[in-house]
């Protein structure tokens, strides 16, 4: 600490008590009441009613920490985005100019080393002054610094209407506990400790508290870089901020400045010339805009306001909505991510160059996550958070749930139809009831009437049938040529409903939604109380006994199929997705974050044959179709699955290597999500009807060229041999009755058609959701 420069004035002195007292306590009850309040300065009586007063004032503060910003980072620790209810920024005071230091006591408080919180010779002065016409104020550094810690405190219970300003709502008892936390403050803290505080607190600009939010809001810089131009102004600041803002009021800020600089001459805090060459600086602001929360991220702001929601959804950050806000947006938290900025980027270049030339406002979304952990690495989507000209605007976030598993809000908008991406699932439970990949099965097989004896032990009935003898439509695929016997490896590999329906008939119902269960696949909409609309299941199951589901008609999140495939990466083990790595205060100390959730989902042998199939979807089935290609003979190991709704209004490419998985997906994200993708014009580009190689596909394609080789591209493991080189054998379904037909454009033909969920080549097929089941239609061979 400074040696101070007069005791006999020093309150932490024994003459210094005593003159302390008496200058206080009778003085100032005078004195500063006759400054404040002239017409109450003359009585004997207000006197000694002030000494009684001052003695019964409070002498303990509680210096809690200032409102500080929290900083959302990525996985590399650079910035994503701030958050905060106040724009500042700690900083130890030998991180602060030394000119900033001396401006500011020059001109606020050039006694500062001098006093023990209270300044009396600057309260005699001040009184002289405002005695002939030209009223000062007399608080010192230390004062400032309680009223700023007690308006602080305040503003953080939330008791911001109970504020005292000077000169506003301030009154003579208000002044009188400011003087004596002052006096205590100085016993318990140095003055660096005081300088230190005051700098960090202090408000400076609706957008600047504190001295390096100021520095870099004004300057561009930091508090440490200052110049001598720069530091004087900003001392000049704080008398009045609005009356001294260089960027609204350059000339009284000029003033201001080169006042505070005169002062630091006359306290022989700098030189002559230095004067003058700062006086002779013109005042030039390099403003660096305040960007507040995840809206003003750069980089990822549908992630980081999908991390926002983790975090105030969080118990463990209070008990209430509001707490925790304060501690998200007051903690000064550091908060880091998931998230790699080159995969961030390549996705959002791929989304833009995908859908960003986008008049018709169709949605494009690419998440990743990797498998054996579930960090998430990407989240990207072809819309910007602010509305502007050319732009599709929308604050939602296409690769998430509504609702998280509590209930949430998580601003998501609940997913899309994954169309045939689903068919991998029972593929799954196919070759976990030990058969063969390569069976023989009766794709010709089109009609599955009321009666027909699926395999289901689950207590959830089967829901649906296809039967155009029954008011109902036959089982669609979306080409001519699949209506024959094939194998279930070729069945998938080309994406035909007949031969995932045939597949499906020979195997328990109930197993496979067993596998969906366990890879953490579900529905991205809420159920709710039809009678109260309250939310019943925030993230209900995908029920595979309704028919539909096989075929992909329930809405899901892009976010929670790159999960569940990555669980094929991962050897049969399911992680579920994380965003969080660590949260800090500003202490340090370690806050709830997330960790790598996973368990056993599948068989080790089953995920390595749905894998073998998935890359035979990739090179020789509907996955083939995408450009440019991603080849397993040419580049790395690569496994997929294109999906395509009816409409052709959602449509997905989804696949993995071994160290990443991602859902790249394209379709209508406004209102009820019914529009058809058809005849439609995208970047230029006029579509028939958009299929999931289409626009999903080179987007998934590029990126995984791109980012997948840093994240691990070895190759899958083989299956055993008895799933992969089993005796080819025919299991027909039963019965056996292979209708035939041309396809069929609508299923909306009544109550009953909630099973017909066949593709029919990009014709509209959107049946009736009744009690019998989905009747949202979905695409084959897309």
């Amino acid at each position: 600490m400074a040696t101070r420069k007069n005791p006999i004035f020093d309150t932490a002195t024994t003459l210094g008590k005593i003159f302390g007292f008496l200058g206080v306590s009778a003085i100032c009850g005078v004195l500063v009441a006759g400054l404040l309040v002239p017409a109450a300065a003359v009585s004997g009586s207000t006197a000694s009613g002030s000494i009684e007063f001052f003695d019964t004032l409070p002498a303990e503060l509680q210096v809690d920490p200032p409102s500080q910003s929290t900083k959302v980072l990525a996985a590399d620790g650079s910035v994503i985005a701030n958050l905060y209810a106040e724009n500042r920024t700690r900083v130890p005071l030998d991180q602060i100019s030394p000119f900033m230091k001396d401006a500011v006591i020059a001109i606020e408080d050039s006694r500062f080393y001098e006093h023990g919180g209270v300044d009396t010779t600057g309260i005699l002065r001040a009184l002289v002054a405002t005695a002939r016409g030209n009223k000062q104020g007399a608080s010192t550094i230390t004062q400032q610094y309680v009223n700023n810690v007690l308006n602080a405190n305040l503003e953080a219970e939330g008791n911001s209407d109970e504020i005292k300003l000077n000169g506003v709502n301030k009154g003579v008892g208000d002044k009188l506990r400011e003087m004596k936390l002052a006096i205590a403050l100085e016993k318990k803290f140095t003055k660096e400790q005081i300088l230190e505080g005051y700098l960090n607190i202090v408000f400076f600009n609706r957008d600047a508290y504190g001295i390096e939010a100021a520095s870099k809001f004004f300057f561009s810089t930091t508090a440490k870089n200052l110049t001598l131009p720069q530091a004087a102004l900003l001392a000049g600041l704080v008398n009045s901020p609005s009356a001294f803002d260089p960027i609204t009021n350059p000339d009284n800020a000029k003033k201001r400045r080169d006042l505070v600089l005169s002062a630091m001459l006359t306290h022989g805090k700098i030189t002559k010339a230095q004067y003058t060459a700062a006086v002779a600086t013109p005042v030039t602001p390099k403003v660096t805009p305040a960007r507040q929360g995840c809206a003003y991220s750069p980089t990822a702001p549908y992630f980081c306001d999908y991390v926002l929601h983790l975090l105030l959804n969080n118990p463990a950050y209070g008990a209430d909505a509001t707490e925790r806000e304060k501690k998200v947006f007051r903690g000064g938290l550091t908060i880091k991510t998931t998230l790699d900025p080159k995969a961030q980027k390549t996705a959002q270049d791929q989304v833009n160059a995908a859908a960003g030339a986008n008049p018709d406002k169709w949605g494009a979304a690419l998440v990743s996550v990797e498998p054996g952990t579930g960090k998430i690495t990407n989240m990207a989507q072809n819309t910007s958070w602010f509305a502007g000209k050319g732009k599709f605007d929308s604050q939602i976030n296409f690769s998430v749930d509504q609702y998280d598993d509590q209930g949430n809000d998580l601003n998501g908008l609940g997913g899309a139809q994954p169309g045939s991406t689903m068919k991998p699932f029972t593929f799954a439970e196919w070759l976990n009831e030990g058969k063969s990949m390569n069976t023989i099965v009766n794709a010709a097989q089109r009609r599955y009437p009321q009666n027909f004896p699926w395999q289901n032990t689950c207590p959830t009935p089967t829901v649906g049938w296809y039967d155009s003898t029954n008011g109902t439509t036959d089982l669609q695929n979306a080409e001519e040529g699949y209506y024959r016997p094939m194998s279930v490896l070729d069945g998938l590999k080309n994406s035909i409903n007949t031969a995932t329906f045939a597949s499906a008939s020979q195997v328990d119902l109930c197993g496979i939604q067993k596998v969906v269960d366990a890879v953490g696949l579900h529905g991205g909409l809420p159920t709710r109380d039809k009678d109260t609309n309250a939310i019943v299941d925030a993230n209900p199951s995908i029920t595979m006994t309704t028919l539909g589901n096989l075929l992909g008609s329930t809405q899901t999140a892009p976010l929670t199929m790159a999960s569940a495939f990555a669980t094929f990466a991962n050897d049969g083990k399911y992680c579920a997705p994380i965003a969080i790595t660590s949260v800090t205060d500003q202490t340090g100390a370690q806050l709830p974050a997330q960790s790598p959730a996973c368990r056993d989902a599948l068989k080790p042998e089953v995920a390595r044959g749905v894998n073998y199939a998935l890359q035979k979807v990739l090179n020789e089935g509907s996955g083939s179709l995408i450009q440019p290609r991603i080849s397993t003979e040419t580049n790395f190991p690569i496994a997929a699955k294109t999906g395509t709704s009816n409409n052709n209004g959602s449509t997905w490419v989804v696949g993995h290597t071994m160290g990443l998985a991602t859902a790249a997906w394209f379709g209508d994200a406004l209102g009820a999500q019914d529009r058809a993708g058809q005849n439609v014009t995208v970047n230029g580009k006029f579509y028939t009807g958009i299929d999931g190689y289409m626009i999903a596909g080179p987007m998934f394609s590029n990126f995984m060229s791109q980012i997948a080789p840093g994240y691990g591209t070895d190759p899958f493991p083989e299956p055993p041999s008895n799933l992969l080189y089993g005796t080819p054998q025919y299991e027909p379904t039963v019965p056996n009755n292979p209708s035939t037909g041309g396809n069929n454009d609508t299923g909306n033909t009544g109550g009953n058609t909630g099973g017909n969920t066949g593709g029919t080549g990009g014709n509209s097929d959107n049946g009736d959701n009744s009690s019998n089941g989905n009747g949202n239609s979905t695409k084959g061979n897309g």
